[in-house]
Parts: structure tokens; C-alpha cells; sequence
């Protein structure tokens, strides 16, 4: 039994299927035949019992009806009238008490055996094989006239066994033919529904072959369970190709970047190890050098993992943005002491769906830029306009501006716009990249507007909470 088990779960799950359906059409059929062929057998033999003892009053009504005139001499020479009251099959013998046949009407059949104590005050019936064929048997006491005998009935079961089995065939062949056609029935079925299981199989054999970009486009469009299993799939695998794409990117910018400061440190590190530790002017200059790379990287490294991650979105997320700005703008005031901030407020003050924390970095982010790309006295111009759709966020200053040919690609990692006029600005070029993807996370807009030499201005558009 264990190994049948084992040898039903190795197999496909077509095959499981169809042997499921065909095993449990079987059963079902089987039972109710079983209990149709009881029922049609318990009915149609008592039936048959019914019709040999209602033959058995018909003839004592019979008997009766010729009156005490009659004689047993008389219904010998007479006994098509019997006959007319039997049927075909049946035989009727009279005895005496003693045992001696007196009439026999379509003796067909032998004798049968008298039951015993030969008490025949009421009607006996029996079961008896005559001649290697069932039947009922009857005995009754009968009067004819001044005579006082015995009647026997036998009743072959001969018509009854032939319609039990032509029944029996029946179920079988009818059992078959369903058995047959549900296997049918149910092999299209497991091949139309399996077929897009089948395609999900080889779309996941394609991905793990070919990459992500390799994804087939499924032919099952029915809104079902399936479908949603299709639907849960091309979702995770989006999802998956984000991430998988998140990572890639991780690696290459984190080995991109990271090996300049890299190659810095480890060339003064190599100066003091030849001669420059004993020059303390080499050894200061080495030694600020590296502490600066070192912060520079682990800076990049936070603002590559925070690009990394893929948290969730927080539901409560609720932001004062002129308390966020006032933070933000005191912040940077004690970083960049000649900066001017000025603050602006239209319409009536209500709250974004963002976290302050989300919001407080989009700020600092884009801030901090107008203050660092700038060659005049850093002036940054906020202003935040209420209206009935959303809360628009305006920031802008006085720095010096970005081409129009580089304004879409100024969200993308590292990117750099002119490397001969920001090489001595630090940065790691992931400050705006963190920007879009936080106002993209909590379904947020930005707009640039900018001019060389003049300025440059961040509308952001901030959901209401």
C-alpha cells in the first residue's frame, strides 16, 4: 500500500487528476448500482411472491365459485379454465392428504417437496430449486365439493433471474460507457486547464535560463483562480525584477564609486608607509585626506543602501510640511551660515500623506543642492500653495542652473552633470535619486524648471492627507 502511495505521488498531476475522477466516478456508480440492483431485486422478487400466492387465491376463489355439486372427475376433464387463471410457467397440482396426486394442470415442472409438519391451515410459501431452478413453491388446503386435499403451486423464477441479469449487464455496460466517457471528459478538461499551468512551468524555466526579460506573455485570460495565479506571478516577478534589478545596480554603483576614494586612501596610506610618516606636513595632509574619503564613502554607502531597500509604505503617513521646512531650513542654516531662506504660504494650511521623515529628506535633498551648486550668496525661495487637489511645494534658487539637454537625467544615480564645474563640490550624486524614489513611494510628483547661470526651481506636488 506504502508503495502504491508512493509511486500515485510521483506521478504528473494530470494523471492525478484524471485517475481521481475516474476512481471516484467508479465508486460513486458502483454504490449506486449496488443499491439500485438491492432495491429493483427486493422489489421484483416479492413481486414475483405476490403474483404465485395471488394465483393460489384465484384458484380457491375458483373452487368456491363451482359450488358442493362439483367434482374432482369433473375439473379433470375440464381444465382449461384453470389453465385460462395460470400462467405459462406455472404448475398447480392437487393431492389428497395422503399425498396422491389428484390434478395436474401445465405440468411443466416436477414435483416439488412438501414442507414439513404438513400444517396447511394457512398459506405456505417457500424457496425450493426444482429440477436446478429456483422457484416458489405454495401449498394450500383446498375443498372441492366433498373432496379435501392439497393445492402446489410452483412458480418458476426463471423470467425474474433473466431480467436480474439482463439488468446486471446493463449497469455494467452502462458503468463502462460512463466510466469511459468521464476519463474522456476529464482528459480535456486536465489538458484545458493545465495548459496554462504548463506555460507557467516553462515561463519559469525560460526566467531561470534567460533572465527576467525572457518572460512569455500568457494566452489565459479567464478571471478565475488560475487567472489570479497568473496574475500573482507576473506581479512577483515584477517585483522580483525590481529588486534583482535594485541589487545589480547596488553592485555596480557601490564598485564604481567606491573605487576612486578607494585608490585615494590606499595611495597615501602607501606614501606614509614609504617615507611620509616621519614629514609631519605629508603625514597631516595624508591623514585629512583619507578621513574625508572615508566619510564620503560611508555616506554613498547609506544613500546606496537606502536606494536598495524596498520597505513598505506606512499607512499612517501624515507631514506638517511648515514644520518639516522649519526644521530643515534651521538645519542648514547652522551648515551654511551665508544662506538665505525665504518662506512663503498661499491657501489654508492642511496636511500631506507622507511621512515627516520621507518628507524631511526630499527637503534636505533638494535644499542643500541649491546651496552647494551655487556662486553667488546661496538664496532659497519656498513657497507651499494649498488647493482643493494637493498641496503644491515650490523650491527655488539662485544657483547655477542645469542645461536643458540634462534635466531628465538628473534623478538618475551618479549622474554628474559637468565634471569640471561640480569637482569641487562634494557629493555622491544619489541625493536626487533618493528624492524621486521617496516622492514616487508615496505617490508624489516633481517638476523642474531650470535656467543657466540663473536658477533653478523644484515644484513638488505632495498628496493630501
Amino acid at each position: 500500500m506504502k508503495r502504491l502511495q508512493e509511486r500515485f505521488l510521483k506521478t504528473s498531476l494530470k494523471s492525478k487528476w484524471i485517475l481521481a475522477v475516474g476512481a471516484t466516478i467508479f465508486i460513486s456508480y458502483a454504490i449506486i448500482s449496488v443499491v439500485l440492483y438491492i432495491a429493483l431485486q427486493t422489489w421484483l422478487i416479492n413481486n414475483e411472491e405476490k403474483n404465485a400466492v395471488r394465483t393460489v387465491e384465484d384458484l380457491t376463489s375458483f373452487f368456491e365459485a363451482q359450488g358442493s355439486s362439483v367434482t374432482i372427475q369433473r375439473l379433470q376433464n375440464n381444465t382449461a379454465l384453470m389453465k385460462a387463471i395460470l400462467t405459462q410457467e406455472q404448475t398447480v397440482r392437487i393431492f389428497n392428504l395422503d399425498g396422491i396426486e389428484v390434478i395436474s394442470i401445465n405440468d411443466i415442472t416436477p414435483i416439488a417437496a412438501f414442507p414439513d409438519g404438513n400444517d396447511y391451515r394457512a398459506t405456505l410459501i417457500n424457496e425450493q430449486s426444482i429440477d436446478g431452478k429456483d422457484a416458489f413453491v405454495v401449498h394450500k388446503l383446498v375443498q372441492i365439493g366433498p373432496f379435501h386435499g392439497v393445492m402446489q403451486l410452483i412458480h418458476p423464477l426463471t423470467t425474474f433471474q433473466a431480467m436480474m441479469k439482463y439488468i446486471l449487464t446493463t449497469i455494467i455496460i452502462v458503468g463502462i460507457g460512463a466510466l469511459v466517457f468521464s476519463v474522456s471528459i476529464s482528459y480535456y478538461l486536465v489538458n484545458l486547464l493545465m495548459k496554462p499551468l504548463v506555460q507557467l512551468r516553462d515561463a519559469m524555466n525560460l526566467v531561470r535560463n534567460d533572465g527576467f526579460k525572457a518572460q512569455p506573455e500568457f494566452q489565459y485570460k479567464a478571471d478565475d483562480e488560475i487567472g489570479d495565479l497568473l496574475h500573482m506571478y507576473r506581479t512577483l516577478m515584477n517585483e522580483l525584477e525590481i529588486s534583482f534589478t535594485k541589487q545589480q545596480q547596488f553592485v555596480a554603483d557601490a564598485s564604481h564609486e567606491l573605487r576612486t576614494p578607494i585608490q585615494v586612501i590606499e595611495g597615501h596610506l602607501s606614501l606614509l608607509s614609504r617615507w611620509g610618516k616621519n614629514d609631519p606636513q605629508v603625514l597631516d595632509e595624508s591623514l585629512h585626506t583619507s578621513l574625508t574619503e572615508i566619510t564620503r564613502m560611508k555616506k554613498m554607502i547609506e544613500e546606496l543602501l537606502q536606494l536598495a531597500r524596498n520597505e513598505e509604505v506606512d499607512e499612517s503617513k501624515s507631514a506638517d510640511v511648515e514644520i518639516v521646512y522649519e526644521e530643515v531650513s534651521k538645519e542648514l542654516q547652522q551648515l551654511y551660515p551665508t544662506a538665505q531662506f525665504e518662506f512663503h504660504v498661499i491657501g489654508q494650511k492642511e496636511t500631506a500623506a507622507i511621512t515627516e521623515h520621507a518628507l524631511t529628506q526630499i527637503f534636505r535633498n533638494i535644499m542643500s543642492n541649491g546651496i552647494r551648486y551655487n556662486r553667488n550668496e546661496p538664496k532659497i525661495q519656498t513657497t507651499v500653495n494649498y488647493t482643493e487637489r494637493a498641496i503644491f511645494v515650490t523650491i527655488a534658487d539662485n544657483g547655477i542652473g542645469i542645461a536643458k539637454e540634462h534635466i531628465p537625467y538628473i534623478f538618475d544615480r551618479l549622474y554628474r552633470i559637468d565634471e569640471s564645474r561640480t569637482n569641487a563640490i562634494t557629493g555622491t550624486g544619489l541625493g536626487l535619486s533618493i528624492t524621486k524614489m521617496l516622492l514616487e513611494k508615496y505617490q508624489a510628483e516633481i517638476n523642474v524648471e531650470s535656467t543657466l547661470n540663473k536658477g533653478t526651481a523644484f515644484v513638488i506636488k505632495l498628496p493630501k492627507k
